[in-house]
């Protein structure tokens, strides 16, 4: 726990407390906002459909790039030294994510009105929408590679800039569509953000135009994207699958339900995901690259715990005031018409908490590239998560059944989380003679 505590004293404060806690900031600040013009002009049906808007483009354009970013920082990282190596992986991703990317932006330019017949349910009037996202996905495929690169290359304070900067433009642009167009302006805020980001990435890609002619069709190589592949699909399976359930579920709400409940559900998972940056950031940056380093069993357990002692309670303590200050939380990032918002912060609160509690040890599969444990046990997740949702909402008659399978997938999935690891967390110590 120690270690824990001045890792967290001496670097992730540091870090998280400054650029990267700026940004994170930011980006909730910047949901805000936008959460608040949609909530004043829009209300909860424009809420609805910019949820199920927001899912379909976060699951297309990780299928456009194939799930590569974690795997181009890695190798970057790894050869940015071995120039032949380095424009291998440069060429590599670049080619096959433009030729994946083209035929995304086709399939979705040609399909815009099936697309908008599946994510926009009775409403038939958003095509228009889905063909400029298919045009603007190229510059988010660019966008992702040049973030990559920088990743890799260590730069991290042009990368956290970036992001601040894109972010304050991109909530600016979003602030005033929405102002001016209503719906179908929160609507194209959600498709052009990244392609706005992109404007800022091109300085950052300036600073690296030496890289420029390592990227050569030659240089393409059949090896090395096969050693991409198991961290593109890991990328791909979570990233596309979770969102599109998302959909699913909040189609199944409005058909059975209604609208306004779906826009309540995704009001409730929008307050979620606000305050579980947070300790995502915190775990990115401290339990994957620590877990990568560790090899016995004994000091995994000992690190899982130590997060558990260190973190856990704070976050406990954090959820609680948030609960007890639902409607003044309710009232700050929306208006009264989503009162009923309140009611379910008790088991999204409860679910997110067991999440965050699996999350950590599930950081495992990343990092010790435990392939087939992470696509069942999401798989797993994804499927139960479905399910549920379903059960409930026609339990409870309401979108409150969503919250209630929110918790439940989270609990069966810690479970099956702690069986996996059963012998390393509870096992008994061998070692000690």
């Amino acid at each position: 726990m120690k270690r824990l505590i001045d890792y967290i004293n001496n670097y992730v404060l540091v870090k998280v407390t400054s650029l990267q806690s700026a940004s994170v900031l930011t980006r909730v600040v910047a949901g805000i906002l936008v959460s608040k013009a949609i909530a004043v002009f829009i209300g909860p049906v424009g809420l609805a459909l910019v949820g199920n808007l927001r899912n379909f483009v976060s699951s297309f354009q990780t299928i456009a790039t194939l799930g590569f970013y974690r795997g181009v920082v890695k190798y970057v990282s790894e050869f940015k030294d071995h120039t032949l190596e380095l424009s291998k992986t440069l060429s590599t991703v670049f080619y096959v994510g433009f030729v994946s990317t083209i035929m995304v932006s086709f399939f979705c330019y040609f399909n815009a009105d099936l697309i908008n017949d599946i994510i926009f349910p009775t409403y038939s009037d958003y095509a228009n929408i889905i063909r400029v996202f298919a045009m603007v996905l190229p510059f988010y495929a660019l966008n992702m590679f040049s973030f990559s690169i920088m990743n890799g290359f260590s730069k991290y304070k042009i990368l956290i800039i970036i992001n601040i900067i894109g972010q304050i433009l991109g909530v600016s642009i979003a602030l005033l569509l929405i102002y001016q167009e209503k719906i179908d302006g929160a609507l194209i805020s959600v498709v052009i953000a990244e392609a706005i980001i992109f404007l800022i990435t091109l300085v950052g890609i300036i600073n690296r135009r030496s890289l420029v002619p390592l990227i050569s069709v030659s240089n393409v190589s059949l090896s090395f994207f096969k050693k991409m592949s198991n961290y593109s699909l890991m990328a791909l399976f979570t990233a596309v699958i979770l969102p599109l359930v998302a959909i699913a579920i909040r189609s199944y709400i409005i058909e059975n339900v209604g609208y306004k409940d779906a826009g309540f559900w995704e009001a409730m998972t929008r307050i979620s995901k606000y305050y579980l940056m947070f300790v995502s950031s915190l775990m990115a940056l401290y339990i994957l690259p620590r877990f990568s380093e560790i090899d016995d069993k004994k000091e995994f357990k000992k690190e899982v715990f130590s997060f558990y002692k260190a973190v856990m309670p704070i976050l406990a303590f954090g959820l609680l005031i948030i609960y007890l200050l639902r409607p003044y939380v309710v009232a700050l990032i929306f208006t009264e018409e989503f009162s009923p918002v309140e009611d379910l912060f008790l088991w999204q609160l409860l679910g997110d908490f067991i999440k965050v509690l699996s999350m950590v040890i599930a950081y495992q599969f990343l990092a010790k590239k435990m392939f087939w444990h992470y696509i069942l046990t999401e798989a797993f997740l994804v499927v139960i998560i479905y399910i549920t949702s379903v059960y409930f909402i026609d339990m409870y008659d309401g979108v409150k059944g969503a919250v209630v399978a929110h918790f439940v997938s989270y609990s069966m999935y810690y479970a099956i989380i702690l069986l996996i690891f059963a012998s390393s967390l509870f096992g008994v110590d061998t070692e000690k003679e």
